[in-house]
């Protein structure tokens, strides 16, 4: 079973830059889907960005956020650029065995972490 634990939220000025982790435990990671998730209190889970067969992003973070993988590390990354107060959210990481129909949705994710806490000031 893989369990998954974040790092690397903080509280950076709009404009900046944050790397978010997700290390993975077990020894099949390569074989999963990995995603990132946010949220804001009172408001849904929101799809951030995802790898499998290849990456996915949400309209709202394509060309500043990059999702990446290391499988010889279990670690995903998910680097932030050109951050803006409306990023502000706890950011999760999820994972699922293989490959899912629709990516963008978290309820296909049977694996989360505790989430980090970014925050962008204005």
């Amino acid at each position: 079973q893989v369990q998954l634990l974040e790092s690397g939220g903080g509280l950076v000025h709009s404009g900046g830059s944050l790397r978010l982790s997700c290390a993975a435990s077990g020894r099949t990671f390569s074989t999963y889907t990995m995603a990132w998730f946010r949220q804001v209190p009172g408001k849904e889970r929101e799809f951030v960005a995802a790898s499998g067969d290849r990456t996915y992003y949400a309209d709202s973070v394509t060309g500043r956020f990059t999702i990446s993988r290391d499988n010889a590390k279990n670690t995903m990354y998910l680097q932030m650029n050109s951050l803006k107060p409306e990023d502000t959210a706890v950011y999760y990481c999820a994972a699922v065995r293989g490959r899912v129909a629709l990516i963008y949705r978290g309820s296909e994710y049977d694996l989360w972490g505790q989430g980090t806490q970014v925050t962008v000031s204005s």
